[in-house]
């Protein structure tokens, strides 16, 4: 066998490894966007409740 058929033959092996990596490798990528971000998926903070301290703060300082 030649250099040339033996060097051929060893490429050939290789490439279903590396198309196989190169395929695990990219699948995140080409996945992101498939997701849809809508409004749906947002998980926001509770909102804060006013307990109405700068106001007292204020009317107690200016009778101060």
């Amino acid at each position: 066998m030649t250099r040339i058929a033996a060097n051929t033959l060893k490429t050939l092996r290789l490439l279903p490894r590396a198309a196989l990596i190169l395929v695990l490798l990219a699948a995140p990528v080409l996945a992101v966007p498939m997701m849809r971000a809508d409004a749906g998926s947002t998980i926001e903070a509770p909102a804060l409740r006013k307990s109405g301290v700068g106001f007292v703060l204020l009317v107690s300082l200016q009778r101060g």
